[in-house]
């Protein structure tokens, strides 16, 4: 009797060690294929104060914290978060706070991303570690294992020009819950070829990070823009944009999550508009397999039933494009 009790115990206690040490080694490995969707979004209204990257950094953190405890996965923080946006003025400053990616600030990150378990999309300038004398205007990415990398934003918008070149490249991350886009700002607003670019490779959602001002009719701009990227592409878009004051302009928050809802060509928003006025983090826990179904209804990259063919025309666009290009001195597109 005594030899039973003990194998039982021995059991027992092998069986939880056993449980404690999957956990430890890969924490997804128990996701089931419904977790392997869900995922929560967070987005920052975040007041910059323009110049301080000390000061921003350290509030950068806080959120991160504050949001990691209310259950987020992901982290959006808005375009030049961690210096302030304004460039009219701002050349000199953009260029002296610029750092390499991985690089102090994005390091200092990592130790957070690596103890919280999350992901973090953060704007900020980078100075290339090639050449020192390019900068970019980027999405740093950080995340569980550390620093990822970087998307240095395609076309950069008037004044930005000033200090920074244009990226040369998209970027997606891999995460437990697919393929992850990223862009920034003007990117997003007058380039819809980003965006499909990302969902033709299998993203779900669209990370935006953006530093948009309160000009006249900017309200409609900014949530229709970004409704239509979400529709075209049926993919979740999660923005987070400046608030308050920077450093002469004031800038209008209202960060949100959209995506499909539950008809076709629906728009919902899971998340927000946040405030317009102060900062704020908004949280959205999203199914992603909500545009996978959205998908099935609108073949764009997979087979229609029909005519056994994708919808959207890749062969066709090439054709154009190129009949395009044959017309057009690419050079000055450099």
């Amino acid at each position: 009797m005594k030899t039973i009790k003990r194998l039982r115990t021995s059991c027992l206690v092998w069986g939880v060690l056993s449980v404690i040490v999957l956990i430890w080694i890969c924490p997804f490995s128990g996701m089931s294929a419904e977790d392997a969707d869900v995922v929560t979004i967070a987005c920052v209204n975040f007041n910059t104060d323009w110049g301080n990257k000390e000061d921003n950094l350290k509030r950068i953190i806080k959120y991160v914290r504050a949001a990691a405890k209310r259950g987020a996965n992901i982290i959006l923080f808005p375009e030049l978060a961690l210096t302030g946006y304004e460039n009219g003025p701002g050349a000199k400053m953009h260029r002296e706070n610029a750092e390499t990616i991985p690089g102090p600030s994005t390091n200092v990150l990592a130790e957070w991303t690596r103890e919280l378990g999350v992901y973090i999309i953060l704007g900020m300038p980078e100075k290339s570690s090639e050449d020192p004398d390019v900068y970019f205007n980027s999405a740093a990415v950080i995340g569980p294992e550390g620093v990822i990398g970087a998307y240095a934003k395609l076309m950069p918008f008037g004044n930005e020009m000033r200090w920074c070149t244009k990226g040369e490249r998209p970027f997606t991350f891999d995460t437990p819950w697919g393929p992850v886009g990223v862009g920034i700002c003007y990117d997003t607003y007058m380039f819809p070829e980003l965006p499909r670019y990302y969902a033709a490779s299998g993203a779900r959602l669209y990370v935006h990070i953006t530093a948009l001002g309160a000009f006249k009719g900017w309200k409609s701009y900014y949530i229709n823009q970004l409704q239509a990227r979400a529709i075209e592409n049926m993919m979740f878009v999660a923005s987070s944009n400046l608030v308050g004051k920077d450093k002469t302009e004031v800038y209008p928050g209202t960060s949100f999550v959209i995506g499909p809802g539950e008809v076709a060509h629906e728009v919902k928003f899971y998340a927000g508009p946040s405030s317009e006025t102060k900062e704020e983090v908004i949280l959205a826990k999203v199914d992603l397999a909500a545009a996978d179904r959205m998908r099935q209804s609108y073949p764009l990259f997979k087979e229609n039933p029909v005519s056994k063919t994708p919808d959207w025309r890749l062969e066709l666009y090439q054709k154009m494009l190129q009949s395009i290009a044959d017309k057009t001195d690419l050079d000055n597109y450099k």
